[in-house]
């Protein structure tokens, strides 16, 4: 690479600071409170989420950034939050502040994911962004790209996504012989950074699939790439506990 080009890369990545991101799944049963007397059957994922939070703190971000499904591609402010009551548990999940501006509007994997962060106790700024389910991938990338071009200062992004609910008879999807390999492929694509992987996941064999995390993922691809620079995947939990497919990784710069 010359000159030039090295010096017009470390210009673009420093108005693109994406410093680490997370991925984790938001099946409500992950708060122990909703779960009773089964909490335990999750404490190693839960253990797993905890630690992918803790790395994003350790990078020293300015901002945490919350990426995850909904009905609409939407922005959150720091003072909404969401609610368990759906699920059995009337609390309410704060994204971050608390202040009369802030309404009852996170979706399931916000609400998770503003739950993770508590845990961590910290005080960092934050915010979050649902994209709609069918949004297609392009959008999704574009999308990652606006949230790190768009975010002032150093970025960590938590990813909240399931995958497929297909796998078994009693998964809530049922039996699909093609689920295993779905997941399989999303593990390596977060375990390599690979965002283009990510970006070619198909949404319509996603949904079939009753796949929870395709879109954010695509976001996630399309922030990773627009930073540019080498990444560096770990999987850290890679099961299907309930039928469901539950991934946890972290990425930060190679």
């Amino acid at each position: 690479m010359g000159a030039g080009r090295r010096a017009q890369s470390c210009r673009y990545r420093c108005l693109v600071p994406l410093v680490a991101a997370a991925v984790c799944p938001h099946p409500p049963l992950i708060v122990p409170e909703l779960a009773g007397a089964a909490a335990p059957e999750l404490d190693e994922l839960r253990a797993a989420c905890d630690a992918a939070v803790a790395g994003l703190i350790a990078a020293r971000p300015d901002v945490i950034v919350l990426v995850g499904g909904g009905p609409e591609t939407a922005r959150f402010n720091a003072a909404d939050h969401g609610s368990l009551r759906p699920y059995g548990l009337d609390r309410h999940v704060r994204l971050w502040k608390v202040n009369c501006a802030g309404s009852d509007r996170l979706p399931l994997s916000l609400t998770v994911g503003a739950w993770l962060v508590g845990r961590a106790g910290t005080d960092l700024p934050r915010f979050a962004q649902s994209v709609a389910a069918d949004a297609g991938p392009d959008e999704c990338a574009a999308l990652g790209a606006e949230l790190v071009r768009g975010t002032e200062g150093r970025v960590a992004l938590l990813v909240l996504g399931d995958g497929s609910a297909c796998r078994g008879e009693k998964a809530p999807g049922y039996d699909d012989p093609r689920a295993e390999a779905y997941d399989d492929g999303v593990a390596r694509a977060l375990a390599g950074a690979d965002a283009d992987a990510l970006r070619g996941l198909n949404p319509g064999l996603s949904a079939e699939l009753k796949v929870a995390g395709r879109a954010a993922w695509q976001v996630l691809a399309g922030a990773a790439e627009a930073t540019g620079g080498q990444w560096r995947g770990d999987v850290t939990y890679d099961a299907a506990p309930y039928g469901v497919a539950y991934l946890v990784a972290s990425w930060e710069p190679a």
